[in-house]
């Protein structure tokens, strides 16, 4: 699958996100005021972030297909992590207010009384955002996005978050009056966890932090190349849909240019073969060189 197709695919994920989102706001922030839920309100405003989120991984992913420029040699496909990045912030003040406001009205002893319809609104809302969690976690794997995968989990944390609401509402019917108040705290601090961890993922990717396993995955594949002699040395750096990797090899001293040139040529061919979408820059050296010392 060409990038750009796969970035198209990509979108389809952000605007099914999008579509659900805006959907669960509306019916969790009115459900949750009409029905005195605190939890189901806090719901609501997560959501609103996840929308805000979602809208920004949109534009991302839309910047992202621009071609290469003279400013951007490489592309511009990690546009999508500076959405991951402004989204995250946006939900971490989200969760202060969503946090400040649940110990409020604990301190001031102001519970709220919620009724059964909003713990059906709570339940299907769980159910709905697993379908979508399930549907971009498969599409994230099928195209390689990194910042689709992350918004994948941000569904599912969504989906555990509204069935931590429903049991906050069924305690308080149950008899247990704070339930729905705490749960509303903690739905703020999961939203807390989720724009921490969303921080994290993209301040490592935009720093060029990449997987120690795939590093070591990939060089015990080029060692298997016919006329490598040696990994010198390998570096990769994620760019969402596609992943650049350098890649330094010794081979004979005595081959020719062609063979060389072969040589370096299977091993692009290998690594797109084995993780998908990369660009391998692969540099030849001669073994018992100058370079022989470990990079």
């Amino acid at each position: 699958m060409h990038i750009k197709d796969k970035l198209e695919q990509a979108k389809k994920g952000a605007r099914v996100s999008i579509m659900m989102y805006i959907l669960l706001t509306i019916l969790k922030v009115a459900f949750g005021y009409l029905n005195q839920s605190h939890a189901l309100v806090a719901d609501g405003l997560n959501n609103a972030t996840d929308v805000i989120s979602s809208i920004a991984l949109l534009i991302g992913l839309s910047i992202s297909m621009r071609p290469a420029d003279s400013n951007h040699n490489y592309g511009h496909y990690r546009s999508e992590f500076i959405a991951s990045l402004i989204a995250s912030f946006i939900m971490f003040a989200v969760s202060v207010q969503v946090i400040v406001q649940g110990i409020t009205h604990f301190i001031k002893r102001e519970y709220s009384a919620p009724t059964f319809e909003a713990g059906i609104v709570a339940f299907v809302s769980g159910l709905l955002m697993l379908v979508v969690y399930f549907y971009n976690r498969n599409l994230a794997k099928k195209v390689g996005s990194s910042a689709l995968k992350a918004a994948a989990y941000d569904n599912l944390s969504d989906a555990l978050v509204s069935f931590g609401t429903l049991g906050g509402i069924l305690g308080v019917m149950f008899g247990f009056h704070t339930l729905d108040t705490i749960a509303a705290i903690v739905v703020g601090l999961i939203i807390m966890k989720t724009s921490i961890d969303i921080f994290k993922d993209t301040a490592i990717t935009l720093t060029d932090g990449f997987d120690v396993e795939t590093l070591t995955d990939m060089k015990n594949l080029v060692t298997t190349i016919p006329g490598v002699i040696r990994v010198i040395d390998l570096k990769g750096r994620n760019h969402g849909v596609i992943t650049f990797a350098d890649v330094t090899v010794t081979v004979n001293s005595l081959l020719t240019v062609k063979e060389s040139h072969d040589i370096a040529e299977a091993i692009e061919f290998k690594m797109k073969e084995q993780f998908g979408s990369i660009e391998t820059i692969v540099h030849i050296e001669p073994e018992g060189g100058d370079t022989d010392v470990q990079r």
